[in-house]
């Protein structure tokens, strides 16, 4: 077998009841493409940047800027990508608007990916 290959079984046999079970567990297309998207959006190094600010304290975009050495316009940009998929929340004080995360749930994918690439 050549390096990268993947292996593959040298007999052609369905295993009835292990193809029944995770056909009953699959969730339905849309819930797939849905969770696809979210990952997308998990997939982009500044958007990370920004979520990790996030774990340390609601921020502003012109904090978030300066903190990470970005324009507030491609912050802006980010964070409407994350507020769309639902990963951050927003708030106005005055004619400031702070941004945080939406729940834990952020944390704890951010958490394990790191979990998973230390190993």
């Amino acid at each position: 077998m050549a390096i990268g290959e993947v292996e593959c079984c040298e007999e052609h046999l369905v295993h009835e009841e292990r193809c029944r079970l995770v056909h009953e567990k699959m969730p339905d297309e849309d819930q797939l493409y849905d969770l696809a998207e979210l990952f997308k959006v998990f997939g982009d190094s500044t958007r990370i940047r920004i979520l990790f600010a996030l774990f340390e304290s609601e921020i502003c975009v012109c904090d978030l800027a300066e903190t990470l050495n970005m324009t507030q316009s491609a912050v802006s940009h980010q964070l409407k990508i994350l507020k769309q998929a639902r990963l951050v929340k927003s708030r106005r004080e005055g004619k400031s608007v702070f941004y945080f995360l939406a729940d834990d749930h952020v944390r704890t994918v951010i958490d394990q990916g790191l979990e998973h690439i230390r190993e």
